[in-house]
């Protein structure tokens, strides 16, 4: 009878404890009486310019949302920088409490994808019929695919340009490139710009800075990996003709490697640029304090013999966590960010990169941002930048992915820098990271 009464009272005393923690945990979700959705963001810009207040779109779109749902109530952490943002985050999922919505930065997609701890989307994109994938540029909701599923949406991008010190140009008598321009146009004109202008015997002025030869394999159509991450192709002849590329492009400068000063000086005539760092440094006043001393503007990147003129897109993306109690809330809340028209018009007004829905980056509004806050050439308008989102391309979307572009970068640069001997070199390449992914 003493044991009966004894267990009974451990029983109502654990029964207890559980309704105390569920009470708890109730009140924190369910404050004055408003379901609470949490959102992981960060503070400053996710493209590494001079951002301004970078929690107004946020904002804008908390108070919308929480009017049109009051018995919703959207929290976050406020002051998180960019560079501690993954680590946050990284310490928030190891407790369980992720936040319901949160931005993933490119380099944790996969990984948290691949863990299972984003929602997969796409029975609520299948089951809304107030969404539709037609809406965005289809490389920007690409972006947030694993294995051909939705498991984030696009809040912003940017795509990466031709940055053209026209200036330096007109000097030299050569014509600003068309935005159809080859990479025979690009080399030529690095030739002709590339000597030495003071007589002393050393080259100071230079064709281009920071040209990637991922950059080079984007615009000749290159396939670096089969869709399901297994298998590469290094190999390819298109790959090759990359890797010529960048060879002659480095033998141009007779050793000598350009530098940022160089560029930041006038010395140089191309650089790829971001559309974010455009738009941060075409206006006044970043325009003074930054490249004050030429004139210059941006065009598409040169396309190759079998591509295009295109380049890579970089996407920020915001996503679910699976482990949410209340995804239906969140999954209106990641609409009213990443979907709302006049959300993604803020996006347009306010933050350095790009909206993700092709109607607010092609409507009269676009048009106007685009001639009164950056002014210079035409060739920089609504119309190109729209062209450069459709034709944009996402980067593959596997676990390995980061790891094995870090190894082929470290592979191909030995070859390009010429310590490594190019006869059957991308075939070595190809095997190792093809080892690498088979593992």
């Amino acid at each position: 009878m003493f044991l009966k009464k004894k267990y009974r009272l451990i029983g109502i005393s654990v029964l207890l404890i559980f309704s105390l923690l569920w009470g708890i945990e109730y009140y924190r979700e369910h404050k004055d009486g408003k379901v609470i959705i949490r959102v992981g963001i960060f503070s400053g810009s996710n493209w590494n310019v001079p951002a301004g207040d970078s929690y107004k779109v946020i904002d804008a779109a908390i108070k919308d949302f929480e009017t049109k749902n009051p018995y919703v109530k959207i929290v976050y952490v406020n002051g998180i920088p960019k560079n501690e943002y993954a680590e946050w985050l990284a310490e928030q999922v190891l407790k369980g409490q992720e936040p319901d919505v949160f931005m993933v930065l490119s380099d944790d997609f996969n990984l948290y994808t691949s863990m299972g701890l984003l929602e997969n989307l796409d029975h609520f994109i299948d089951s809304d019929k107030n969404f539709s994938c037609e809406e965005y540029y289809k490389s920007a909701l690409d972006y947030g695919k694993y294995k051909q599923q939705q498991y984030a949406l696009p809040f912003e991008s940017i795509p990466t340009l031709m940055f053209v010190n026209k200036t330096l140009l007109k000097r030299e008598r050569i014509p600003m490139p068309s935005n159809k321009w080859t990479w025979q146009d690009f080399i030529n004109i690095c030739r002709k710009v590339t000597k030495d202008t003071d007589g002393d015997g050393v080259i100071d002025q230079f064709g281009c800075y920071d040209y990637t030869w991922q950059q080079a394999a984007v615009t000749d159509g290159v396939k670096l990996f089969r869709d399901d991450g297994r298998y590469s192709y290094f190999a390819d002849d298109k790959m090759k003709d990359v890797v010529k590329f960048m060879i002659a492009l480095k033998k141009i400068n007779h050793g000598y490697k350009v530098t940022s000063k160089d560029f930041d000086t006038g010395k140089v005539a191309f650089r790829p640029f971001t559309f974010a760092q455009y738009r941060t440094y075409k206006p006044y006043p970043w325009r003074i304090k930054k490249y004050s001393s030429f004139e210059w503007d941006c065009i598409k990147l040169p396309a190759g013999p079998s591509g295009k003129n295109i380049s890579q897109l970089d996407t920020l993306l915001i996503g679910m966590s699976s482990r949410s109690t209340h995804k239906k809330i969140a999954w209106e809340f990641l609409k009213e960010l990443c979907y709302e028209e006049k959300i993604q018009k803020l996006v347009l007004e306010d933050s350095e990169g790009l909206p993700v829905i092709k109607k607010v980056v092609e409507s009269d509004t676009a048009g106007k941002i685009f001639r009164n806050s950056m002014p210079g050439d035409e060739k920089m308008n609504v119309a190109v930048v729209s062209e450069v989102m459709r034709g944009a391309a996402a980067p593959p979307k596997f676990k390995k992915y980061a790891i094995a572009m870090l190894m082929a970068d470290n592979e191909i640069g030995k070859i390009i820098q010429g310590t490594m001997a190019f006869n059957n070199a991308l075939n070595k390449v190809q095997k190792k990271i093809n080892d690498f992914l088979q593992k």
